[in-house]
């Protein structure tokens, strides 16, 4: 059997943009991907911590050491900047496998790890 699990989390981080004229997306740092271990297009929920919302959308790489966290797209009407923000993605694993998988949970501070 396969279930999904928490793979991967950044907890808390501030949106620095909204670019409603973008294809659509979440651009990260690249620095608080690869300490999570995100990689570019992974699907991602994206939690806001201000409003509410909740939704799904895909990674894109950012300027490493940059702080941005920018929803794009169509996600831009669910942010504003100066949100804060939960970015969580899930993997499918066997059953025992999730027993004793950990996840990669970041508290950043300033979008800094």
């Amino acid at each position: 059997m396969q279930i999904e699990v928490l793979k991967s989390k950044i907890h808390r981080v501030t949106v620095t943009e909204a670019d409603l004229n973008y294809v659509g997306s979440i651009t990260i740092d690249e620095d608080l991907m690869d300490a999570v271990n995100l990689i570019e297009n992974e699907k991602v929920q994206v939690l806001d911590m201000n409003n509410g919302e909740r939704f799904e959308t895909y990674v894109i790489k950012g300027r490493r050491n940059s702080g941005v966290i920018c929803l794009n797209g169509p996600a831009a009407r669910k942010v504003q900047v100066g949100d804060i923000v939960v970015i969580i993605s899930y993997a499918l694993m066997d059953f025992e496998e999730a027993k004793h998988f950990k996840p990669s949970i970041i508290f950043p501070e300033n979008n800094k790890i």
